[in-house]
């Protein structure tokens, strides 16, 4: 063991681990630039509702948990809502809930894209107004986390 490798006065080793939790030999490798990070390690799915008096959406939100705000990813509108699946597509978790989503398929009597837009408020939720075909101020919501 090298004197560098022991704390002063103490004679315990430093240990270096990257962020992938794998232990290398020095401070400069723990934290250098990753390489090899799976699409898991950029890529969370959080469980949301959206709520509006009588009705709910319910929504898996993918994002990336490395960046603030965390990027929407993708995801999907699962219940709720007039042709249920749809895509999202975009957006941002963080002060404040931006969503883009599509649906698939063709015309009919459903809107063909939404927008949810709100800011975040304690308890873990995002207050807030969606809309249809461009539109993000039409009805008022709130948006929680679901665990």
């Amino acid at each position: 063991m090298t004197s560098a490798a022991r704390k002063k006065g103490q004679g315990q080793e430093h240990r270096f681990i990257n962020a992938q939790g794998s232990e290398v030999k020095t401070r400069d490798e723990a934290f250098a630039a990753q390489r090899d990070v799976s699409a898991e390690a950029l890529r969370v799915t959080a469980k949301m509702r959206l709520s509006n008096g009588a009705l709910t959406f319910d929504m898996e939100v993918s994002y990336n948990p490395n960046t603030y705000p965390h990027v929407v990813t993708g995801g999907r509108i699962t219940s709720g809502i007039c042709g249920a699946p749809w895509d999202i597509t975009g957006g941002e978790l963080g002060p404040r809930l931006v969503l883009r989503a599509t649906r698939p398929g063709g015309s009919g009597n459903c809107a063909q894209s939404m927008t949810v837009v709100g800011q975040f408020q304690v308890p873990l939720s995002y207050r807030g107004t969606y809309g249809f075909n461009g539109q993000s101020a039409s009805f008022p919501h709130t948006t929680q986390y679901l665990c």
